[in-house]
């Protein structure tokens, strides 16, 4: 008789204080895609949001940030909360895929996300966008927030933008894409640690 695999739920909370911002996050890697996000940026909001249900993950995110300077500070920590949330979650990465890849069209835009969850950190990012900001999300700070999601997270994040004109259309495509790639990547269908080194 085949033993069933029991685990523990891969779930972490972070919380990081600044003198900029103030950021509780709480993260189930094996959820059902709910989220309860306030992180002071509408449109960062938004995306969380999407990033949560298509990814699987459940999230809950609060974050105080000294929005009257502007959105860099608030935007910058929560990916770096956000990183270490899934890092702790992931545990010691036994059995997981480890790699996970998407390509995500949202109308006219096509967005291609890989991501390796092998504990190097590096973030590539490919992307123009012609709108300036998205109801308080500074658009020159998503790739800012990919590559501080990636540091704290120990991953390679490459994203790009294949195809689209319409800057919200292409935002929404690449969080999709990662969400999609990050779903793949914290599967765990095996039993041992996928690297040659025997550790992640």
């Amino acid at each position: 008789m085949q033993e069933e695999l029991k685990r523990t739920p891969r779930s972490a909370t972070v919380t990081r204080t600044t003198k900029e911002t103030d950021i509780t996050a709480t993260v189930t890697l094996d959820g059902t895609g709910s989220s309860s996000i306030n992180s002071g940026v509408v449109f960062l909001d938004h995306m969380l949001i999407s990033f949560s249900r298509h990814s699987g993950f459940d999230l809950t995110l609060h974050c105080a940030g000294d929005l009257d300077v502007d959105d860099h500070h608030s935007v910058e920590d929560i990916a770096l909360v956000l990183g270490t949330a899934i890092r702790e979650a992931l545990g010691d990465k036994k059995g997981i895929e480890r790699y996970g890849w998407a390509i995500i069209p949202m109308d006219e835009a096509l967005a291609r996300c890989a991501v390796d969850l092998g504990g190097r950190s590096y973030s590539v990012f490919n992307a123009e966008f012609s709108r300036p900001v998205i109801q308080g999300f500074s658009t020159e700070m998503v790739e800012h927030f990919f590559l501080s999601l990636a540091g704290t997270l120990k991953a390679n994040i490459h994203l790009a933008i294949l195809e689209g004109q319409n800057t919200h259309h292409k935002i929404e495509a690449l969080f999709k894409a990662f969400a999609y790639a990050m779903k793949k990547a914290v599967a765990v269908t095996g039993t041992e640690i996928p690297s040659t080194k025997g550790k992640l």
